[in-house]
């Protein structure tokens, strides 16, 4: 009975909580799609929690807006593809939309944790991300002579899921989360260099903008010491990044150059750029011809063949998005779908804006941080890219939103089986 009875104990909800929330910002830069895959199995563990009636929805205005943006997206895909009887062509890819489906269930199980609890776990776990995408960058750069991909397959998804836990180290530095500053100071600059080895430009480009939007939420603490500590932490950063990163930042700003030259100058769409440029044009052309509810979800691919074949007379070079998210979304499912996308980044800003400026909580204000930062990566990082419809891409941006809407405006709830959550112990 004692082993029954401990088993019991180690399995509790709450402990279960935590595990979950360790993998979830764990899994990311390290491990790629097990996030994708813990993150929906939790959804479906919530569901059935939910009708168990072990779990209750918790519903606050913050979570309610996030959930009718979110469903209204997915609605908007399910339409394009209705209006356009391509249902079963687009079924595979509209399944993708469940992890967007599962936000208020994964809400209602991950805000019976406790909020100091879940912040803690999520700088924690953060750190050691950033020192898991470190080792990776230095064997796969190094050893295997390619570009840093992590546990993705992919440099630019590495490099997004990667910024977003420096985002958070950075943030735990100057809260009053976590004590050992030192320490999430190290794992920062090990996540920046990481992202450095990956060569992707634009998230180099969100890492300085999403670390600058810290420092402001953050600025009525950059005083006396922490002022000094920041300066001295920037400042090793700097010659790190200097010292590791030139010759990969100086290569990837001299191709960049090349290929817009070639595209200026001789009209070259043969290029990294000038590809871009080419689907590009493609995709407004395809928006043009169905602008309300676009071609489908699924239609993307077969767009872009015929487009290079037609406009620019090239053979398809494998495109399945038009690397650029709003892009992908209005040829995808139309003004509708790109509105209803926008709007899910919309609230999200929003909910962040009411807590950082009628809060002073440190709890709170990192919640909003956490969705700051999530919506300056993704945005900038899918200027040029994917923004959603990529299954880590999903269920990152579901598990900062789903934990930074509870930390930043979410009340907890009691978890009906065990009662109180065991909490970790404070660092000294």
């Amino acid at each position: 009975m004692t082993l029954i009875s401990s088993i019991k104990q180690y399995l509790s909800p709450s402990r279960t909580n935590i595990t979950f929330s360790i993998l979830c910002f764990f899994f990311p830069p390290v491990l790629g799609s097990a996030v994708s895959v813990v993150f929906n199995a939790g959804g479906l563990w919530s569901i059935f929690m939910l009708a168990l009636k072990r779990r209750r929805f918790n519903i606050d205005r913050p979570m309610a807006a996030m959930t009718v943006a979110l469903y209204a997206y997915c609605a908007a895909c399910v339409l394009a593809s209705i209006v356009n009887s391509s249902i079963a062509r687009d079924a595979p890819h509209l399944a993708g939309l469940i992890t967007f489906l599962f936000f208020p269930f994964s809400y209602a199980s991950w805000s019976t944790t406790e909020k100091a609890t879940l912040a803690r776990i999520i700088v924690l776990a953060s750190a050691a991300a950033c020192f898991g995408a470190l080792l990776l960058a230095i064997v796969q750069y190094y050893w295997l002579g390619i570009r840093a991909e992590g546990g993705a397959g992919n440099a630019i998804v590495f490099a997004t899921v990667t910024c977003l836990s420096v985002m958070m180290c950075l943030a735990g530095t100057l809260s009053d989360i976590e004590k050992n500053r030192a320490l999430f100071a190290c794992a920062a600059l090990a996540g920046t260099v990481a992202i450095v080895y990956s060569g992707s430009r634009m998230i180099w480009l969100a890492l300085l903008v999403a670390g600058l939007a810290v420092l402001l939420i953050n600025l009525r603490k950059l005083t006396g010491r922490n002022a000094i500590r920041l300066l001295l932490i920037a400042g090793a950063i700097v010659i790190v990044i200097a010292a590791v990163g030139f010759p990969i930042i100086s290569q990837r700003a001299a191709f960049l150059f090349s290929d817009w030259d070639a595209l200026n100058t001789k009209g070259d769409y043969n290029t990294a750029l000038g590809l871009r440029a080419a689907v590009w044009q493609i995709g407004l052309r395809a928006f043009h011809d169905m602008p309300i509810f676009g071609h489908g979800i699924a239609a993307s691919r077969d767009l872009i063949r015929q487009g290079f074949h037609e406009q620019f007379n090239m053979p398809s070079t494998g495109f399945s998005h038009f690397h650029n998210g709003f892009l992908t979304a209005l040829v995808e499912a139309g003004l509708l779908g790109a509105v209803t996308l926008a709007a899910v980044f919309v609230v999200a800003v929003r909910n962040a804006a009411i807590v950082l400026r009628t809060s002073a909580d440190a709890i709170e204000r990192f919640g909003a941080t956490m969705i700051v930062v999530t919506v300056i990566t993704y945005l900038i990082g899918g200027l040029t890219g994917i923004l959603v419809g990529h299954d880590i891409l999903d269920a990152t941006l579901m598990v900062f939103l789903v934990s930074g809407t509870y930390l930043a405006s979410g009340r907890q709830q009691a978890l009906p089986e065990d009662g109180a959550l065991p909490a970790i112990p404070a660092a000294t």
